[in-house]
């Protein structure tokens, strides 16, 4: 289908899919993190692996005492073994570092000096950093900086272009637009729903096998 912005049926199938998500999966309470600073490190550790492999790195992280921005980035030769089990590490150890000099160098490592800037601008930034992709940048965005962006990820595309909703093709930034146009602007929202579209396609929506009998959207929308 072609976007087009906040028409009364993209608005209400939207809301209808959020809707029905929660009241049947319940309140998602992601991204699991103590700080913001967690939240970052397991955005960019969760990359091409599942959180389980991310959360063990991270635990690693917190038992050698280093899971603050300075202090990693000072011990940041111990970075690939700590983080050995996220997969790819050699790659990941310098996608953090490259962040941390970024965060520490720019912002002293501190949240709310971050925080201030608006959206776009620590966007652009975000995105400069090597191993930043517009998904990583935008989770760090919504779930450590409360930013109000809605994140695109596989689950995403597949759930609503299989419901006839999008095409799976579309660019990131198109996709993201159109999907925040037909939503309210709310940065609950937007957390939310993608916790949720993340779980009913890691349960339901999978991409060989997918379970729509079962899936709490089967009876809510016909399948593309």
């Amino acid at each position: 289908m072609t976007p087009q912005a906040n028409t009364n049926s993209s608005n209400t199938a939207f809301l209808k899919i959020y809707k029905k998500l929660y009241k049947t999966l319940g309140p998602q309470r992601w991204w699991p993190g103590d700080t913001p600073f967690e939240i970052i490190v397991g955005a960019i550790l969760t990359q091409n692996t599942n959180w389980h492999n991310a959360s063990l790195a991270i635990e690693k992280i917190k038992v050698a005492g280093l899971l603050h921005p300075k202090k990693l980035l000072m011990e940041h030769r111990r970075i690939p073994r700590l983080i050995k089990t996220s997969g790819f590490y050699r790659m990941k150890s310098k996608y953090l570092r490259a962040f941390l000099k970024y965060y520490v160098g720019k912002y002293d490592g501190r949240t709310s000096r971050i925080v201030k800037k608006n959206t776009r601008a620590i966007r652009h930034e975000l995105l400069k950093i090597p191993g930043i992709g517009p998904e990583t940048a935008d989770s760090i965005l919504l779930y450590a900086f409360d930013k109000r962006v809605f994140v695109v990820d596989g689950y995403t595309r597949r759930i609503f272009s299989r419901h006839g909703m999008i095409k799976s093709d579309m660019p990131y930034d198109t996709l993201q637009k159109f999907i925040e146009s037909n939503l309210p602007a709310s940065t609950r929202i937007y957390n939310e729903f993608h916790a949720l579209l993340v779980r009913a396609g890691k349960e339901y929506c999978r991409k060989n096998e997918p379970l729509c009998t079962t899936c709490p959207l089967g009876e809510l929308l016909p399948r593309a």
